[in-house]
């Protein structure tokens, strides 16, 4: 098998569906493995496999990578970044992330708590004193725990009290946005007593990255860059849609564009190209495949059941705490769902990692299986029907033909 470590990458280029349920079974330390010691070796390219897809479902575009531990093993892109425009997408193209953004947060979150700055049970009050008289006292006792894991009785829902469009209207930064979200819900009562039910909720993680940034006084952009995309060395790493910095004015596109629901092209400067800078935390990363493929393998490599198990930026009990959902109400943990699959493992240790990110433009799925020391990713530049099938489609092919006994 060809392959390429994670860390010499940067030498070289400096709802997921039931079908998963039918696969067969088949400060920062180091890598394990450093660029300078690693045989540079081309991965597999699944640019053929891409195309294949995107053809049967009628897709712009895709990007996929396997890794076995910190080494990928095969990886590609395939499509155009705009339908309609033949500009070819390239390994080096930044992929929106959705709701991949979770783990993201959860892991910064988790940073700062082994460093003394965050507890698990900090509350809600203890964090926004200014606020906690208007804070319905429900609210006050919610810890970050509860909300990295959508059970502090947030709503799934922001349209109450047209607070869902002031977020999309606001004109401030996006930390002075995430205030408004965090009044907007906590000084009304939550839909249920925080801590009797699982809901999934951006606004949960979007309160949470709110409660790191106003401890650390500094914008959750910033947190996020300085203790996880820096330290990763994921470059390419980034926020909103993908090119919306670039000049609006050249003749072709500078990154993929994403592609609404009916297929057409939604460029990247429209404000409606994303979701409102409110909740970042929650889902609005972007970077290339192979920069997500390093925050992947860093929780791959992290897991309790990983045969080669080495855990960098936070301590073996930390990484545990992130990937084990806290009670019985759902399989999700900290920005990961955690189901069994057959493929995962042996019996009793088949669970697996797992996320779909999408804002309606784009989506993304990864799973990650420890026990098997290996994980898939893969992305597509629109929100069609057809999306969420060719991303488990590529990921079941990639289970079957690359975890290897």
């Amino acid at each position: 098998m060809r392959r390429i470590s994670i860390a010499a990458m940067v030498v070289i280029q400096c709802a997921a569906a039931n079908v998963f349920a039918q696969v067969a079974s088949p400060e920062v330390a180091p890598p394990a493995t450093s660029a300078a010691s690693a045989p540079i070796q081309q991965p597999d390219d699944l640019g053929p496999k891409l195309n294949d897809l995107i053809a049967k479902h009628n897709l712009p575009a895709m990007a996929a990578i396997a890794i076995r531990g910190d080494q990928v093993i095969a990886r590609g892109v395939a499509g155009v970044r705009k339908q309609g425009d033949d500009t070819r997408v390239t390994i080096d193209d930044r992929w929106h992330l959705g709701s991949c953004t979770k783990a993201k947060t959860a892991t910064l979150c988790a940073i700062l708590v082994e460093r003394g700055k965050l507890r698990w049970d900090s509350t809600l009050a203890e964090v926004f004193p200014d606020l906690a008289d208007r804070m319905h006292a429900d609210y006050k006792p919610v810890t970050l725990a509860q909300l990295l894991t959508n059970r502090g009785g947030v709503p799934g829902d922001l349209k109450f009290d047209g607070l869902w469009g002031k977020l999309w209207n606001f004109t401030g930064s996006p930390r002075e946005a995430r205030r408004v979200l965090l009044e907007g819900v906590v000084t009304r009562p939550p839909p249920h007593p925080p801590g009797s039910k699982y809901e999934y909720a951006n606004a949960s993680f979007a309160i949470a990255g709110h409660m790191a940034e106003v401890i650390m006084d500094k914008p959750f952009e910033e947190l996020m860059r300085e203790h996880l995309f820096v330290p990763l060395g994921m470059t390419s790493a980034g926020w909103g849609a993908p090119g919306g910095d670039a000049d609006a004015d050249q003749a072709q596109p500078a990154a993929p564009w994403g592609h609404r629901r009916g297929g057409e092209p939604m460029d990247p400067h429209d404000r409606g190209a994303d979701n409102p800078e409110a909740i970042s935390p929650a889902g609005r990363a972007h970077c290339t495949i192979d920069d997500w493929a390093r925050f992947v393998a860093l929780h791959l490599r992290a897991g309790r059941l990983n045969p080669d198990r080495s855990c960098r930026l936070l301590s073996a009990e930390t990484f545990d705490r992130l990937h084990t959902p806290p009670d019985d109400l759902k399989d999700y943990a900290y920005g990961w769902s955690r189901p069994e699959r057959p493929w995962g493992g042996p019996k009793g240790e088949r669970f697996v990692l797992t996320h779909g990110g999408s804002n309606t433009m784009w989506f993304c799925v990864t799973w990650v299986a420890p026990t098997r020391d290996f994980a898939v990713l893969v992305c597509c530049n629109s929100g069609v029907a057809a999306a969420p099938k060719a991303c488990d489609e590529m990921s079941a092919t990639l289970i079957r033909e690359y975890l290897k006994d």
